[in-house]
């Protein structure tokens, strides 16, 4: 129970590291380069803005389903990283084609 707690704790801390990281300062290369390779420059802070929002809310989905998992001593917290991937995956999908296009172009 414990390893599970802190594997999720350590993957929504290293989430919200990267996700401040491309919010704050913008740090584009934290993406592979063909998911960025059509943005402008004129864009990269609207894009990694977006990014990182996403990556916020898958980070603290497993920052939740940790906590709610550990006290709960159920899997009830799974729901919490469903929702709140769900909802990352939608944000980071509209600033890909926003911005790039698409995935892979």
């Amino acid at each position: 129970m414990i390893i599970e707690l802190v594997t999720y704790i350590g993957v929504g801390i290293l989430c919200l590291i990267f996700a401040f990281l491309l919010i704050k300062k913008h740090k584009i290369k934290l993406i592979h380069d063909y998911h960025h390779k059509n943005v402008t420059e004129k864009d990269v802070p609207a894009y990694t803005k977006q990014m990182g929002l996403g990556l916020l809310l898958i980070g603290a989905g497993c920052l939740v389903t940790g906590i709610i998992n550990f006290f709960t001593k159920k899997q009830f917290g799974i729901i919490a990283l469903v929702i709140a991937s769900i909802a990352g995956l939608v944000v980071t999908n509209k600033a890909q084609k926003k911005y790039n296009g698409s995935w892979f172009s």
